[in-house]
Formats: structure tokens, sequence, C-alpha cells
């Protein structure tokens, strides 16, 4: 019999002893969190289970050691799968994959059907797609970061992050907190900010991802006014929706992303700027966080680090999803402190 995805949703909070409550609107944010978590977890496995009987399929490695053919199990096994088939080095250097010689793959998606593979790291030729994916899933932790840095009694929105831009400067996220109309965070937050934020890249995660419907990623974000509205246009293409899982950090990007928060590695969240939404706008605030990042395998000294540290406080160009033909925002900050508002 099939079972309506809300009571769906009661009966894994009830498997998994957590309270059940009578309105989805009024969850805290960690409730929201764990509620999509575990409704993540379930369709997972529900897609697992659905593959049946299984097939193999040739997967043509090209680089180090040396090229070669190895036969995994369709829409199972990843290219972080195959990797396990070399060398340590390989699961953990390796953030993206490249398969056919064209597509950039997720290092967690499943192969679904025989191709060639390569393994894309930091220190390769052409590194730009790896960066842009590097950049994207910074956005993605700066997310996470976000909704558990604030106390219980602070609702935590998220509402997006724009394509990655290197040249930007920066890698953002624009978040609403509703109870925070006029947040100026001092220099200590921003280090707590900071420091949340290494503490999630050092729990060296998988950035996990799937694909779902649009009637299941409506009911994961059922509590998020601005995610069920964005969702419909995201589905419209082919009815699917994107997630990325983080530990228990689930959001939407197109993706790809890098293979590990592990893989990021030297961080500092810089600055939190406030965007203004138009006459028009149902928002009419949001606060755009706004850090800099390395990955574990780039060295660079501090004074060259401080360089774009400042570079990254200054209020991100990209368009404001409350404001988009606006070109105001906060007034420009004057000094370190005002940088930070």
């Amino acid at each position: 019999m099939k079972i309506p995805i809300g009571q769906l949703s009661q009966l894994i909070f009830k498997n998994h002893n957590i309270k059940v409550f009578p309105s989805y609107r009024c969850l805290s944010t960690q409730e929201a969190v764990e509620r999509r978590h575990h409704l993540f977890t379930l369709e997972k496995k529900r897609q697992l289970e659905q593959v049946g009987r299984i097939e193999k399929i040739e997967v043509k490695y090209k680089g180090i050691p040396k090229d070669c053919s190895l036969v995994m199990n369709k829409d199972i096994s990843t290219p972080y799968d195959c990797a396990k088939h070399f060398s340590e080095w390989h699961t953990e250097s390796s953030a993206l994959a490249l398969v056919d010689g064209s597509i950039y793959w997720d290092m967690h998606k499943p192969l679904s059907e025989s191709c060639t593979l390569e393994f894309q790291t930091f220190n390769i030729a052409e590194p730009h797609q790896v960066n842009k994916a590097f950049w994207r899933t910074c956005s993605l932790v700066l997310g996470a970061c976000a909704t558990v840095a604030f106390k219980d009694n602070v609702t935590v929105k998220l509402h997006s992050f724009p394509g990655p831009d290197i040249r930007s400067g920066s890698f953002i996220y624009d978040v609403d907190l509703p109870t925070l109309p006029d947040w100026t965070p001092s220099t200590q937050e921003l280090y707590t900010l900071s420091a949340e934020f290494i503490n999630l890249c050092r729990r060296d995660d998988l950035v996990e991802r799937l694909e779902v419907g649009q009637e299941l990623a409506l009911e994961m974000f059922v509590e998020n006014e601005h995610k069920s509205k964005q969702i419909p246009d995201i589905a419209r293409a082919n009815g699917k929706v994107t997630l990325y899982r983080i530990g228990e950090h689930v959001d939407i990007s197109k993706g790809p992303m890098i293979s590990r928060t592990g893989q990021i590695g030297r961080v500092t969240i810089a600055s939190v700027h406030k965007l203004i939404g138009s006459q028009e706008s149902d928002v009419k605030l949001l606060y755009r966080f706004q850090g800099v990042a390395l990955p574990t395998s780039v060295i660079l000294n501090h004074f060259a680090f401080s360089i774009l540290t400042e570079r990254a406080k200054k209020l991100n160009s990209a368009r404001s999803p409350i404001n988009p033909f606006g070109e105001r925002t906060d007034p420009a900050p004057k000094s370190m402190m005002e940088a930070q508002a």
C-alpha cells in the first residue's frame, strides 16, 4: 500500500524515537535538520533497494598508477568506490571524477553505464571545474555552519547561494534571520563562525548526492518558505531536485561538489553583509555570509592569505536574490568593525 509522504515522515520519526510535531512549520532549526536527514536516509535506502537485479558495467580507468579496466555494479558503484581499488591517496585527493572525457561527476554519484573514468585533483593542469566545485561546496558548508552556529531561540532559514565565481573573492550564502532584524556581528562572532566551519570540515564528512522527486523535496523543506518556493522551478525540467548531505545537513544544489569536507583546508568567515529587499519583495532583509578558503593541498603563507581575507570582507557583487535589480545593500564600511556588519 502506498503511504503518503506526510505519513511516511511521521513513521520515520516514530521509528527513530524522535518527537512527532503537529505542525512542521513550527519546527525548530535543529528539529528541521534532523527531519530532513532522516527523510534523506530513507529515500537513499529506497532507491538502492529499487535497483533490483545487479548488472555489471566496465569502467576504463585512465591515470596513476596505470590505465586499467574495472568491473563495477551499475547504479550502485561510484567513482569513490573505484578509487578504493587503487590507494588511499586516490580516495583522499580525488575531488571530482571526469566521465567519458567531458562529464564532471560527483565522486559519490553512482555510475549508470560503462564509461571511461579519470580522477580530478586540485593540482591538475586545468583546475577550473574542480575550483568551482570547491567553491560551491564551501557555500554548502557555510549554510550548515549558519544553521548550527546560533542559539536555539534564533530562527535560521537558509535562502540560497549563487553559482560559484572564483573571481568574486568569496563564497557566500544568503540567510534569513527573522528574529535578528538588526544584527551586526562582532569580531568574536566571526571568529566563532570560522571555528564552527573548521569543525564541520574536520569531521571529514562525505558529500553525498541524491536526486528526489518534487513532492519529497517539498516535504523535506516544508518549514522553509524560501526553499519551498524555489523547488517547483528547480524541478520544472525533469521533476527532480538534486540534494546534497554533509553529516546531518541537507541542502539543494545542482552540483557537482567535491568528495569530502576534509578536502577544505584553511578557511575564514570574513564578513556578514545586509541585503535589503525592494518594496515588492516578500523578504525585506537577508544576511550575506561571506568566506574564503583553500584546499588542504594548497599551502599559502599568512600574509598572502590575509590579503585574500581582506578582499573577502568586501560585499560580494553577486546579484541579490531579493532585490535583483538594485545596487544598494548596507552602507559601504569604513572600518574593520563596520566591514563585519
